[in-house]
């Protein structure tokens, strides 16, 4: 890979993807899956209800198994949930009786936040829903002479390449701005600061704006639009999801 592209040079560092986060998070101290629509939105939500979370590689045969032997919940896609099953579908893990471990499997967050698991460094999942959390628990955290890797997830065309999701653009964006204002001593790369940009640009209107977007048009059509507004819930959530092991846990400090 070009080295120019790993922003090696930037304190705050900003990309897409599986490609993305290997080539701007393998030398991070920190890294920063944002999913928004919808893995890392649902992170939130469980860990918000005292869950851990396991992230997995999505329509892998094994992920059964791999929540059996973990004595935990699989989340299934939410087309083919039914009654009272949980799936990516924050709602669902929102109204589950019990649930204290959860399997999250997903094509994108939760893919990269899965092949970050056995890296070294701190991978934390980042929403609109805890940006300024996660924001300030990385102010707090961050260690000197370490770089913040800020990942956009981003979709998927039919073809399997990656298509850049706006409203993980925006969710990355939150994060960013926020902890720019709470260590103005870090050095942004240019990306970062467009992804910032970004944020600023739909922060008054972040509702409307996730529903007009095209993956939030897709959820409505779909039907599964109340997770929308689920996802734009800004700030709601206190919870800070950081990978420990396999699993996220809450590192979040409560007052």
């Amino acid at each position: 890979m070009n080295p120019a592209h790993r922003q090696r040079d930037e304190s705050i560092r900003f990309d897409w993807g599986p490609v993305g986060a290997d080539a701007v998070g393998p030398d991070a101290g920190t890294a920063v899956v944002v999913d928004v629509l919808s893995f890392t939105t649902t992170l939130s939500v469980a860990v918000d209800r005292g869950a851990e979370v396991f992230p997995y590689r999505w329509h892998d045969d094994s992920a059964a198994r791999y929540a059996m032997q973990r004595d935990a919940v699989l989340a299934v896609g939410r087309s083919a949930a039914t009654g009272d099953a949980v799936s990516l579908s924050p709602l669902t893990v929102r109204s589950a009786r019990e649930l204290s471990r959860l399997v999250l499997p997903s094509p994108n967050g939760s893919t990269i936040a899965y092949s970050l698991a056995a890296a070294s460094g701190v991978c934390v999942g980042a929403s609109l829903r805890n940006a300024s959390s996660v924001a300030a628990w990385i102010a707090e955290n961050h260690s000197p002479g370490t770089a913040v890797a800020v990942i956009a997830a981003g979709e998927r065309w039919p073809d399997g390449t990656l298509r850049p999701a706006v409203e993980d653009l925006w969710g990355a964006g939150a994060v960013i701005s926020a902890l720019r204002v709470l260590r103005p001593d870090l050095s942004v790369s240019p990306e970062a600061e467009t992804a910032s940009a970004a944020w600023h640009s739909v922060s008054e209107r972040v509702g409307t704006a996730l529903e007009r977007c095209a993956s939030g048009r897709e959820l409505v059509a779909a039907g599964f639009g109340a997770d929308v507004g689920v996802a734009a819930e800004v700030d709601e959530s206190r919870s800070v999801p950081v990978l420990d092991g396999e699993r996220f846990v809450d590192r979040a400090t409560r007052g």
